[in-house]
């Protein structure tokens, strides 16, 4: 078990899933890989992240009139993608996956509750009306139990878990992004997120690597 290091598993939920209604290309492709290593229990901290937003978000299309899913607005100065509706809280599609035991966890860190700003980070929202990312509070909590290095997986690749893994780098640990046990949104994404990674100096690792 690697004391100072943590694995941090990003919105493995059932509305990423194909059928779902933000389905990522081949997203239960990692299922399986991630209850496997959640049960190796490689990791004294563990953090899963759930996306968790409430009816009505200003992040989906269906809050904009005559907007389509993937669509594009301006939002505080910054772009913005309409997504079809997602992860609304208390719905099935916002659990954690069914499949998966999620005993290891000793942190579920839920993310974009403010029905005005969007959250892909687990460490910060995106940009708000205020001008500024607020601070989830997950690099203090790592911090205070030692953790300086994250591994990072799970939904989606290109957005959620890059966001996650770029925070992470920018916030001083050693970071790494478990490639096979993540999945883009769709596979146009990997390009650009391993082009984004290398600019951070983060990682990409296959799990196999942790077991040796």
């Amino acid at each position: 078990m690697n004391a100072d290091a943590a694995l941090i598993v990003v919105d493995v939920q059932p509305d990423f899933m194909p059928g779902g209604t933000l389905a990522c290309h081949e997203g239960d492709a990692i299922v399986p890989g991630i209850d496997a290593l959640l049960r190796r229990r490689l990791f004294r901290h563990v953090v899963a992240t759930q996306d968790w937003h409430p009816r009505g978000h200003l992040s989906f299309a269906s809050s904009h009139p005559g907007a389509a899913p993937f669509g594009q607005i301006e939002l505080y100065g910054q772009p913005q993608t309409l997504w079809p509706e997602h992860c609304v809280q208390g719905t099935p599609g916002a659990e954690l996956h069914p499949a998966i035991d999620w005993s290891a966890p000793d942190l579920i860190l839920r993310k974009g509750s403010d029905p005005l700003v969007d959250s892909y980070s687990g460490f910060r929202e995106n940009l708000g009306p205020r001008g500024i990312r607020p601070d989830t509070g997950l690099a203090g909590w790592l911090r205070g139990r030692g953790v300086n290095e994250v591994h990072v997986c799970g939904l989606a690749r290109d957005v959620c878990v890059l966001w996650t893994a770029l925070d992470a780098a920018a916030l001083g640990f050693r970071t790494h992004l478990l490639w096979d046990l993540s999945r883009p949104v769709t596979p146009a994404g990997d390009e650009p997120a391993r082009a984004a990674l290398a600019s951070g100096g983060i990682g990409i690792i296959d799990s196999a690597s942790l077991l040796t």
